[in-house]
């Protein structure tokens, strides 16, 4: 389809991750840029401060490699989704919208992505009396320990086969594993690339490894 670029020649571009659909990013291309992005199939756009192209991850590393871009229905506008290498936000935030203003208690949906950044948050700010600032607070050990008496809940209660406890042990076990992640630097779309590279459901992956 055509394409309309405003007066200055520019499109907005939403930046969308491919395995969270989180908004990482919103920039601007204009015509040369989306050629470069379309034939390099890594995100380039243009800086209206520095009036420059300009390829995400040049300096910093950071790249994003185009899965898809997708039109609005007027043309005016972009969604580009990737797959990225490394924070969306020059701060070293995963994405650039991280400034809450408002939240529907009542509408909000639980996501890993979002308990993840939650849990980042505490270790990034400090909370006095939370729970998981105290356990980043305590350190890696803690943590593992943590994560070790959860996996042994979990046993327990599927041993008992009881369903209601074994689902709640689970619970607590993903949270310190997030915790654990956060800690080390692992972020929920590394685990997700693992899984998809493993064919998980039908190999045991780590017995072939061993070999």
């Amino acid at each position: 389809m055509e394409l309309k670029f405003d007066a200055h020649g520019l499109i907005p571009a939403i930046v969308q991750d491919h395995y969270t659909k989180q908004v990482l990013t919103l920039a601007y291309m204009n015509a040369e840029s989306l050629a470069i992005t379309i034939d390099e199939r890594r995100t380039c756009f243009w800086s209206r401060s520095r009036r420059e192209l300009w390829r995400k991850g040049e300096t910093s590393g950071n790249i994003q490699r185009v899965v898809s871009i997708t039109a609005d229905c007027d043309g005016d506008a972009l969604v580009v989704e990737v797959v990225k290498e490394g924070p969306a936000c020059h701060t070293g935030a995963e994405s650039c919208f991280f400034n809450p203003l408002y939240l529907s208690e009542e509408l909000k949906q639980f996501s890993y992505e979002g308990l993840y950044q939650l849990i980042a948050g505490r270790k990034n700010t400090p909370k006095e009396g939370s729970y998981t600032t105290y356990l980043f607070e305590k350190g890696l050990d803690k943590i593992l320990k943590k994560v070790g008496e959860e996996c042994t809940e979990v046993i327990i209660a599927g041993r008992k086969e009881d369903r209601a406890e074994t689902v709640y042990e689970i619970a607590d076990l993903c949270y310190h594993v997030f915790v654990l992640m956060v800690q080390m630097g692992i972020t929920p779309e590394e685990i997700t690339r693992e899984l998809e590279k493993r064919h998980v459901v039908d190999h045991k992956v780590k017995q072939e490894r061993m070999q």
